[in-house]
């Protein structure tokens, strides 16, 4: 490396200080409206080792907040006084122009993390609901893939949604039918076909027949369903319909169509209980079924 070169250069002309939120001023026309919904969310979830230091311009002797306003008013909203200080990034020699600059260009060359980056860094920290998932994915013989393989699911965003908001049952029969009707082929664990399977489940629960519906869909290839989803809704939701027109083709008893729309949904499930999460980091047989997992 060239000794000549000043490497001060590179580092941001900072300091630090911990400052008052009520001393800290966010109302800059080119800051984003404050969304009190996010606020409520990540304050119900309070991690004092995720908060960020603020970043802040001062200007005349004021403190303008240029990055992290969200960041003020959660611990703000969690503390219960704008008397709590949090640590600030102080800029001194910032113009208005600067400080909107940044601000609109802060995150145009970072990088997002992947669903299954972040999947896989909770699963390294040990957290509950991704370890029940991976687990279960195992147990029938498949693993959660950031790349499209046979015997991997790639849409582990998905997987996560349909436990977050059908429950672990819903999730544990989706991938039952879908591996007994379609025997696992790649193209079946999509993320429309993983919701659409998972939204009949919760509109008809028991009143859908594991067999039937492994008979009458095994009939059609994923590409065939495909097809027809496409032409009948967007999304998931041209999913469930076209599987739901093959369950109920030549049957006599169909199941009806209204109920689909409806987000009551069938019988609920029964919770899945701390102790049985728990349990789930000990699974290792690969072709188990998570029977433990079943309230009685």
């Amino acid at each position: 490396m060239n000794e000549d070169i000043d490497l001060t250069k590179f580092v941001p002309q900072v300091h630090y200080e911990l400052i008052p939120i009520k001393n800290l001023v966010s109302n800059q026309d080119y800051q984003r409206n404050l969304s009190i919904k996010h606020v409520q969310n990540a304050a119900s979830h309070f991690d004092l080792a995720q908060i960020n230091p603020v970043k802040v311009s001062r200007r005349n002797g004021v403190n303008y907040v240029f990055n992290g306003q969200h960041t003020i008013e959660i611990v703000s909203l969690v503390s219960g006084s704008r008397e709590t200080p949090v640590w600030c990034m102080i800029y001194d020699d910032l113009e208005y122009t600067q400080e909107a600059d940044i601000f609109a260009n802060q995150m145009k060359y970072t990088k997002s993390l992947l669903p299954y980056e972040i999947f896989m860094a909770n699963i390294e920290a040990g957290n509950d609901k991704q370890l029940l998932i991976k687990s279960l994915v195992e147990s029938y013989d498949l693993v959660v893939s950031g790349k499209m393989q046979p015997g991997a699911i790639c849409a582990v965003a998905t997987l996560e949604k349909i436990y977050d908001k059908y429950g672990f049952h819903v999730l544990d029969r989706t991938l039952r039918l879908i591996i007994g009707t379609w025997e696992g082929i790649l193209q079946s664990f999509s993320a429309n076909m993983l919701n659409g399977v998972a939204r009949l489940i919760h509109c008809f629960g028991d009143d859908i027949k594991d067999e039937l519906f492994k008979e009458k869909l095994g009939k059609f290839s994923v590409k065939e369903l495909c097809r027809t989803a496409r032409d009948r809704s967007a999304g998931s939701l041209g999913y469930s319909e076209a599987m739901l027109l093959s369950y109920n083709k030549k049957t006599q008893k169909p199941l009806h169509f209204e109920k689909l729309y409806s987000n009551k949904g069938a019988k609920a499930q029964n919770a899945i209980t701390a102790d049985e999460i728990k349990s789930a980091s000990d699974i290792n047989e690969p072709n188990g079924q998570l029977d433990i997992f079943y309230s009685v």
